[in-house]
């Protein structure tokens, strides 16, 4: 158990590194006003980037879900289809909040009040959606395997979600007083 969980902790930190590296090379560049706008170039990298970490990290949160869930091989045969569609459905949902912080790190130094509740209502919206996503996971898992694995599987996904939200939250600038 102190392997698995060593693992774990490894795998997370890798996690870690990587988001921060990616998303802060991409996501929210500060911009003032006498910058240029955005070059098809820059929107390129950014998506680039946004790609990457997707990639990345889908690859490292199933490698973590995996070394935590503790299944046996029949366990696994029913969950990891199930999980697939639940990642498939997120990566739909996580689309909305890539074009919010897009908007966000575009705007966030002159944006107006209507703008700013915009922006703050399309978040509060995704975390509400992301919510119930994960609930509804949780029945499918648990009408599947049982209610103790599909426990598991809310309460690894809940964090691993939680610290890609920190590393997303702490890259971020906080808004200025619109103009």
């Amino acid at each position: 158990m102190k392997i698995r969980i060593a693992v774990c902790l490894l795998l997370l930190l890798t996690l870690l590194a990587r988001s921060s590296v990616a998303f802060a090379q991409g996501a929210a560049q500060p911009q003032n006003s006498t910058q240029v706008a955005t070059t098809d170039t820059q929107e390129k990298n950014l998506q680039e980037y946004i790609d990457l970490l997707r990639s990345d990290v889908r690859q490292q949160k199933s490698q973590i879900v995996g070394a935590v869930m503790l299944l046996d091989v029949d366990q696994a045969t029913k969950f990891w289809p199930i999980y697939a569609e639940y990642d498939a459905e997120l990566t739909k949902l996580n689309n909305q909040r890539v074009a919010n912080i897009r908007e966000y790190a575009t705007n966030y130094d002159h944006m107006t009040d209507a703008e700013a509740d915009g922006m703050i209502q399309k978040a509060m919206s995704y975390r509400k959606q992301r919510a119930e996503l994960l609930a509804k996971y949780y029945g499918r898992v648990k009408d599947a395997l049982g209610a103790f694995e599909a426990a598991r599987f809310v309460q690894i996904e809940d964090q691993l979600l939680m610290i890609i939200d920190l590393q997303i939250s702490s890259s971020l600038p906080i808004v200025e007083q619109g103009s």
